[in-house]
């Protein structure tokens, strides 16, 4: 009775806690949204990118195009939906009128995405092809040795800097006679997409490394906890780590597989295996009501978009510099809006393109599966962030090195690897190791946590409240870490202490650490809920 009793008290504590929390939150956005509006509207005329919008006729707001891969994007938003629409139409008809399995499916894909390529680089499609070939006979060659991992590393972190250094190359600089096709380069850096290829070469390598060992992949087991599995569908985790024996490791699947068009740009990431078993059977998890309520949805994200950045001008007032000449609350609100700004961004391109995969049949994993406002610690942050590059960070580089056994080491090479293959700055790697010292306490007190067993209802309250103020500490890192990685460089880093280590500065940090104090316990709450 003492337990039920407690128990019931404990649940009117934490709706009354609830309502506080809700409505504190409430107070804070509607403090941000007002501030954003009148910063906006107060320097407009000094911020760079903005352009001529159309929303709130006849006299539209200027909109916020200073972001040049949103601004890209958006711009080529119709062409592109034009030529996939037909891609998929193509491919889906063929596969359905021939019944083409994976061998057909791969020549489809191949010849569409080679024409698409053509488009995006030109005539540098041979430097991709040929490097992807050299790839392919060095996996074939060193798969079943000891040396493989040393050698399908070193040659793919070899092109992932040359690339860059040498800026996609010159065909003049391999002899006179080459020179003519430097003008024909296509309408899109090659080797800025290339990084991807880089991680789908990977992939391949390893896959067809493990395919000549037994593996641990327990079905049985899978299928009684995965409700996917248990509904008779087929779900991602169960494609990539099922058997491989009967796989394809073909050149012209391979080939198809570094260039398959729907992902190829930005992704999401998927694994060799899943791709391969999706060509010849298609994907069963997404029924095509399920996938047209995924595009409403993305419809929906881009008008919150559009809204966003006719209304707030964060990108502007970061690329333009004029933040620095805020005051410290305003530095919190422009930041803050950054990031909320980078999340909505990625968010949109990452499911445009999986949706397009996702009507030609292939599932791939999700990015962005949750908000970046519902995430209180690094780890869960970067589940939930690049969550497909997580899970081929995992599978090809964490597991590999080590895993957990390893882990404060495993985190130093997994993030400067992050760093590297983003781009050759600085202000990444700094980005990357800013973060790893932010994951050392993280780990730490995670570790403690787990010791540590809550006891009573006095235990428990302790040990949540120690873990919201813990979170509120993390969310602040994970914001300095990206601004310094994204906007101000690690030069910034002693100015923006500054700025805050000041009288007027503290009360602000102040304020922050609450609001991302209730943050925390807001999404304990959602966490209970689930």
């Amino acid at each position: 009775m003492k337990s039920e009793s407690r128990s019931i008290n404990g649940n009117g504590w934490k709706q009354k806690e609830l309502c506080l929390l809700i409505l504190y939150a409430i107070a804070f956005y509607a403090f941000i949204i007002r501030r954003s509006l009148q910063l906006s509207r107060d320097h407009y005329t000094k911020l760079y990118g903005l352009r001529s919008g159309w929303l709130f006729p006849p006299h539209p707001f200027p909109n916020d195009v200073s972001d040049a891969q949103w601004k890209n994007f958006r711009a080529n938003l119709p062409i592109l939906t034009i030529v996939f629409a037909f891609f998929t139409v193509l491919a889906n008809t063929l596969r359905a009128c021939f019944s083409l399995k994976v061998r057909g499916m791969s020549i489809v894909w191949l010849l569409i995405s080679l024409i698409y390529l053509s488009y995006l680089h030109g005539a540098c499609i041979i430097f991709i092809l040929s490097i992807g070939s050299v790839n392919f006979l060095l996996v074939k060659i060193f798969a079943r040795t000891k040396f493989f991992p040393f050698v399908v590393w070193t040659f793919n972190i070899f092109f992932l800097i040359c690339n860059r250094v040498y800026e996609g190359y010159s065909f003049s600089a391999f002899g006179q006679w080459w020179g003519y096709l430097d003008n024909f380069r296509g309408t899109f850096r090659w080797h800025i997409c290339f990084n991807f290829v880089v991680l789908r070469m990977i992939s391949f390598g390893y896959d067809y490394h493990w395919a000549h060992r037994d593996s641990h992949f327990d079905k049985e087991k899978h299928i009684q906890r995965c409700h996917i599995c248990k509904s008779g569908k087929t779900c991602y985790q169960a494609l990539q780590e099922g058997n491989s024996h009967t796989l394809s490791f073909s050149f012209i699947t391979y080939l198809s597989f570094l260039v398959y068009a729907p992902l190829y740009i930005a992704g999401p990431i998927i694994s060799f295996k899943a791709f391969a078993l999706q060509l010849d059977l298609p994907q069963n998890h997404y029924s095509i009501r399920d996938v047209s309520w995924y595009g409403l949805r993305w419809v929906f994200s881009l008008s919150l978009m559009e809204l966003m950045t006719h209304l707030f001008y964060y990108n502007a007032f970061a690329v333009s510099g004029s933040w620095k000449l805020l005051s410290p609350m305003d530095i919190f609100i422009i930041g803050y809006g950054v990031i909320n700004f980078m999340w909505l961004k990625f968010l949109l391109i990452w499911r445009y393109f999986r949706f397009w995969s996702l009507l030609s049949g292939i599932e791939v994993p999700e990015n962005m599966p949750k908000c970046v406002n519902n995430c209180h610690n690094l780890e869960d942050f970067w589940k939930n962030w690049h969550a497909s590059f997580n899970k081929w960070i995992v599978r090809y580089m964490y597991i590999p090195l080590g895993g957990s056994r390893r882990k404060l080491l495993n985190v130093w090479v997994v993030f400067t690897f992050v760093a590297i293959w983003h781009d050759l700055e600085w202000k990444l790697l700094s980005w990357a190791w800013l973060t790893c010292l932010f994951f050392v306490p993280e780990m730490v007190v995670k570790s403690a946590a787990h010791a540590f067993k809550a006891e009573g209802a006095l235990g428990e309250f302790v040990f949540r409240e120690f873990s919201a103020v813990a979170g509120a500490f993390t969310i602040t890192c994970l914001m300095v870490a990206n601004l310094v990685g994204y906007v101000i460089g690690p030069s910034g880093i002693n100015w923006l202490i500054s700025r805050f280590l000041t009288k007027e500065g503290l009360p602000v940090m102040g304020f922050m650490l609450v609001s991302f104090y209730v943050g925390t316990k807001l999404m304990f709450h959602i966490q209970d809920v689930k």
